[in-house]
């Protein structure tokens, strides 16, 4: 018996992942990199890949259910790998709408889970959007600053909201939003909740779109909630359990999961995993390049000082997907973060991907600069992945709490 074999342990996935591995590159090549530069260039939504991947079974709750619920947890890492290696803006556009679903998933009622998360991707004929709202204007680290407002009307028996929130992928577009709102100011993060918003639903409008350096293929927006109305029951997890959330805080007792934050420990190591494939992205072609290239009469990838830097970006590369994949089998196995393995996965991946796309410009020279080559687009794409679900900044300092125990500012 090998040693692998007796520890349990082992670093290849299983034959159900590999499959999807295949699947979902095969798409990225075939679909997604063709029209790379198009929908960059047009900054809007690409409609028709979207409904291509819903077509083949890929834009749908059971894709990403079934990749959550694998039982090694590496489903989602290397499927997200696969695609945004194709193109993260693209990318974004197909699993944004994941972001809205597992927010509700992970605190959410069986009964939220079964009626709204079917209603986020729509059908095969008729694709919808989700969209989670959690930063504003004056609140994007600082969670706890947000200002949308959630009053309970008792005689109504609804759920009133008010303010405007921003970075917002898929909003305003989308069919169902999930938005963060505060319920008492007081309690700061605490005394907050989300809230399933409706399609259709009067007083939820699109503010600004934003045009971005990177990941142009993906819509984000201002979301406006003026008087919005909404059920009782839509408030995610159900009135009971946050009033009981709201009772525990205020004993200063443990008071258990909020969504949006639940929501990001869930999604770290995803967003580490298309970080992971932009930075991989870069360093094939990159390595290609200097395989064909010659200068001073030999291959460019023959001089020593690019050979090493090929040699760094392809250890960074496969460092990253290690510290993915192991906060993803942790979370799967249920495993708590003691030391914000989250954290770490989506730090050093985010940072590999900024340095690796900068790198492969470099190796290009010229030609990488000019948008005639895919690495000028990868290195602003790249960008976005040290910022959103939690900047670089904030990551070290969850870690650094998480190893220290203390306190850190």
């Amino acid at each position: 018996m090998s040693s692998s074999e007796a520890t349990g342990f082992s670093l290849e996935p299983s034959e159900d992942v590999l499959d999807v591995q295949q699947w979902v590159h095969e798409f990225a090549r075939d679909v997604v990199r063709p029209a790379a530069e198009e929908w960059d260039e047009r900054e809007e939504t690409p409609w028709p890949i979207i409904q291509q991947a819903a077509k083949i079974g890929l834009y749908s709750m059971d894709f990403f259910a079934n990749q959550w619920l694998e039982e090694s947890g590496l489903g989602i890492p290397v499927a997200f790998e696969e695609l945004f290696w194709g193109d993260a803006g693209i990318a974004l556009s197909i699993v944004g709408t994941g972001l809205a679903a597992a927010s509700v998933a992970a605190v959410g009622t069986t009964e939220q889970i079964l009626e709204w998360i079917p209603q986020m991707f729509g059908t095969v004929d008729d694709v919808h959007l989700g969209a989670f709202c959690a930063s504003e204007p004056d609140a994007g680290s600082d969670v706890g600053a947000i200002r949308t407002r959630a009053v309970y009307d008792e005689a109504a028996k609804e759920w009133v909201l008010n303010g405007t929130k921003t970075w917002a992928t898929n909003g305003g577009i989308a069919d169902v939003h999930v938005v963060v709102a505060s319920v008492h100011p007081d309690l700061g993060s605490r005394g907050q909740a989300s809230f399933i918003i409706p399609p259709h639903t009067p007083g939820l409008s699109q503010g600004q779109k934003f045009k971005k350096h990177g990941i142009r293929a993906s819509h984000t927006a201002e979301v406006v909630l003026d008087d919005v109305r909404i059920p009782a029951g839509l408030i995610v997890g159900g009135m009971e359990k946050f009033e009981e959330r709201i009772a525990r805080v205020r004993e200063g007792r443990k008071a258990g999961g909020q969504a949006a934050l639940k929501t990001f420990e869930t999604t770290r190591p995803s967003v580490g995993a298309m970080a992971v494939g932009v930075a991989r992205a870069a360093y094939e072609y990159a390595l290609e390049y200097s395989r064909e290239r010659e200068q001073f009469g030999r291959k460019i990838g023959d001089f020593q000082g690019l050979a090493f830097k090929l040699a760094d970006m392809k250890t960074a590369v496969d460092a990253s997907r290690l510290l993915v994949w192991r906060a993803a089998w942790m979370a799967r196995s249920g495993k708590e973060f003691n030391s914000a393995e989250g954290s770490m996965a989506k730090l050093f991946a985010s940072e590999t991907a900024v340095r690796v796309t900068d790198e492969a410009i470099q190796i290009l020279g010229g030609n990488g600069y000019t948008r005639d080559y895919p690495v000028e687009r990868m290195h602003r794409d790249a960008k976005i992945f040290t910022i959103f679900e939690g900047t670089s900044e904030i990551q070290r300092l969850v870690i650094g709490r998480t190893v220290t125990g203390l306190p850190v500012r």
